[in-house]
């Protein structure tokens, strides 16, 4: 166990008394239970192939007229812990006369294994970055827009981050 679980990366931004309670489920070693019940299952989105088809479906829906998408994958070489759970990047390359723009997407592979709701926040995340580069308010209206649950979907995500920083091991079993 990490000794300096008073610290809580993840939910440093979060007011006190929540720090306070995931504080003491860490005490009780409760954590990785209390994510368990409330989100029993993982999603079944294991290929790249599938990701791209779950990530395109999300566009499709809430954003019709946004940017396309050329690839989606998970991503070995991105680390959670120390980076980022997603990244969102697009080259522009003149082409003839028109300047096309390929946008990517990449997941870490440690959500391969996780619930859908974390799965979509992190594609909501990204998908957002079409449209709004930066996160301020109109980045999070989206993001919301798009997933009305987001900020909660979030939050259980930064407690699964933390109980991964603290404990190690994974919640649920692929």
């Amino acid at each position: 166990m990490n000794t300096e679980s008073n610290k809580l990366t993840y939910l440093t931004a979060y007011p006190e008394h929540l720090q306070a309670q995931v504080r003491q489920l860490i005490a009780n070693n409760q954590l990785a239970q209390h994510l368990h019940k409330k989100y029993p299952q993982t999603h079944a989105i294991r290929t790249d192939k599938a990701l791209y088809q779950y990530v395109q479906d999300i566009k499709n829906a809430a954003l019709r007229n946004g940017d396309q998408i050329s690839k989606v994958v998970y991503d070995n070489k991105l680390h959670v812990i120390k980076n980022a759970l997603g990244t969102h990047t697009y080259v522009s390359r003149v082409q003839g006369s028109k300047l096309k723009t390929k946008n990517e997407i990449r997941i870490a592979s440690l959500f391969k294994t996780v619930p859908e709701e974390f799965l979509k926040m992190i594609a909501v995340h990204e998908l957002a970055h079409l449209k709004e580069k930066a996160h301020d308010k109109a980045f999070y209206q989206l993001c919301t827009y798009m997933e009305p649950n987001y900020h909660q979907y979030e939050l259980d995500c930064r407690l699964y981050l933390t109980q991964i920083d603290i404990f190690g091991g994974e919640v649920w079993s692929s």
